[in-house]
């Protein structure tokens, strides 16, 4: 980790454009070693539940061909190989790759330009990585391009809760507890980071609206756990 992006992720205004995809690439690889550790920590196991949502929700045939993108530490892609699907996993952190414990095959790459055959795949996965993307709308047009016609996608990240007691309880946890948490087991400026990345995205009508102009039908948004993570999950045309 180098001085400027240790400021980077510690500086009010988050990052934008190639200056975000830096910071993020190189705060996950910071981070991978005891990522798995700090994300039961800090849901109290709740991550391992709404993983197991999203990929019910996917509804894909036993043998399915899977991309899990972001993947992380491959925690989505052995949900999908013990629900008999078939993962491949990418993500553009080499440390997270590099700490992946699915043993599923995985690729480094930039998820925003795949290289994956247009129509190849039965079915798309994305955990809690959409608000550190550079731009949405390329992201969502490209899953498109490389997900059959009537396949399927499940995306999962945080949200932002509509019960103002449960919002209220949710901003001290994340905005003071999680980056206490993170800095006892990993690393603080990048656990004061992610609690703030929620602010990179659109309201639910907005994302839906994104899906279906990327090409996707019978979109469906719900909020888990009282709206603190949030699950998108749709149909190619």
């Amino acid at each position: 980790m180098s001085k400027s992006d240790k400021v980077a992720w510690d500086t009010q205004e988050l990052p934008q454009g190639d200056a975000k995809a830096k910071v993020v690439q190189n705060m996950f690889d910071a981070i991978a070693p005891r990522y798995d550790l700090v994300n039961r920590i800090m849901t109290f196991r709740l991550d391992t539940r709404w993983r197991k949502i999203a990929v019910r929700k996917l509804a894909l045939a036993r043998g399915a061909r899977v991309l899990d993108l972001a993947s992380g530490t491959g925690d989505l892609c052995v949900n999908l190989r013990k629900a008999g699907l078939h993962p491949l996993s990418f993500d553009m952190s080499f440390g997270m790759l590099a700490a992946d414990h699915s043993k599923e095959p995985r690729v480094q790459a930039d998820i925003l330009r795949l290289p994956i055959a247009t129509a190849s795949v039965d079915g798309v996965t994305c955990g809690f990585a959409l608000r550190n993307l550079v731009d949405l709308n390329v992201f969502f047009h490209e899953i498109a391009r490389v997900t059959k016609s009537g396949g399927r996608i499940a995306l999962l990240d945080v949200s932002t809760p509509t019960n103002p007691l449960i919002r209220w309880g949710n901003s001290v946890y994340f905005g003071k507890v999680v980056p206490r948490i993170g800095g006892l087991l990993s690393n603080r400026a990048a656990y004061n980071y992610l609690p703030k990345s929620v602010a990179y995205l659109p309201a639910p009508p907005q994302l839906v609206d994104m899906l279906q102009r990327a090409g996707f039908e019978h979109v469906r948004h719900e909020q888990l756990s009282g709206g603190l993570t949030q699950l998108m999950h749709a149909t190619k045309r």
